[in-house]
């Protein structure tokens, strides 16, 4: 199976540009928050409706602040850990921002955050029947993407690594799997990313889209950081649709041997006119 190389990248009817999704909390301020954003050039935002997020900036002012920014608002169910209660933020995030696209998360584990695969599975299946575009946060596990693309899923967002760490791709065969194996779906890797050659990498490996929170927004520089993931995603991408040399245990000349060296042609030239 082939992955489609120069398709475009869609969420649900909606085709975009940028291939960053970029999260709005845990930023220093607002102005920091929408500074790097703007710097970003990312077209979709995730916001949680259960959790503070810019520093300074709560209530109807941050709502209206994200509003403002005029982008596609991605509500999160971060928090959650039951399915009622994930399908209860996901209807409070529609009403909210009047979209059907819901991030769903449903962790079941405490210390890695790893999400609950057979809650996840459950609230899909309610919320595609109701008429959201489920985004949902998952592992890499092939056969949890299976049973949620056949709950009605058109993104996958499998992790790189636990939330927050930035320890990068962990299983990077566990990802090829997925991308080989579901060439058609949009798959995006949400969580771990610590680092913009990171995120370049998934890129690499045919991953439609990158989305980040905490390597952003938690950097010395959190507007530099924006645009140098920007320009790595960027970069990634356009190395994958150009084709990528395989690698290989030995050194390849690049420079193939070709008949006799230039200077021993000249050489020889010499020779015979005197």
């Amino acid at each position: 199976m082939r992955v489609a190389v120069h398709r475009p990248f869609t969420i649900g009817e909606v085709e975009l540009k940028s291939r960053l999704l970029l999260g709005t909390a845990q930023y220093p301020s607002p102005d920091v928050m929408v500074r790097a954003i703007e710097a970003s050039r990312c077209e979709v935002i995730t916001v949680s409706l259960r959790r503070q997020n810019a520093a300074g900036g709560g209530g109807e002012g941050f709502w209206d602040i994200i509003r403002g920014l005029g982008l596609h608002v991605l509500p999160n169910t971060a928090g959650c850990r039951t399915v009622q209660e994930a399908i209860t933020v996901a209807n409070m995030g529609r009403e909210l921002f009047d979209t059907s696209w819901v991030k769903l998360e449903l962790i079941g584990d405490d210390y890695t955050l790893q999400p609950d695969p057979i809650a996840l599975i459950e609230a899909t299946k309610v919320l595609a029947e109701d008429g959201f575009e489920v985004l949902p946060y998952m592992t890499e596990d092939l056969v949890v993407a299976r049973r949620l693309v056949d709950a009605g899923c058109r993104v996958l967002m499998p992790w790189g690594a636990p939330i927050g760490s930035g320890q990068g791709i962990l299983n990077p065969y566990a990802l090829r799997t997925l991308r080989s194996r579901l060439p058609d779906m949009t798959l995006l890797v949400d969580a771990g990313l610590g680092r913009p050659s990171q995120a370049a990498e998934a890129m690499e490996m045919g991953f439609d889209g990158i989305l980040l929170n905490s390597a952003v927004a938690l950097a010395q520089d959190p507007v530099l950081m924006a645009k140098a993931f920007s320009r790595a995603i960027e970069a990634g991408r356009q190395g994958f649709e150009a084709g990528l040399i395989p690698s290989r245990e030995m050194g390849v000349p690049s420079t193939p041997t070709l008949g006799t060296p230039f200077w021993q042609q000249q050489a020889a030239g010499k020779e015979e006119g005197s």
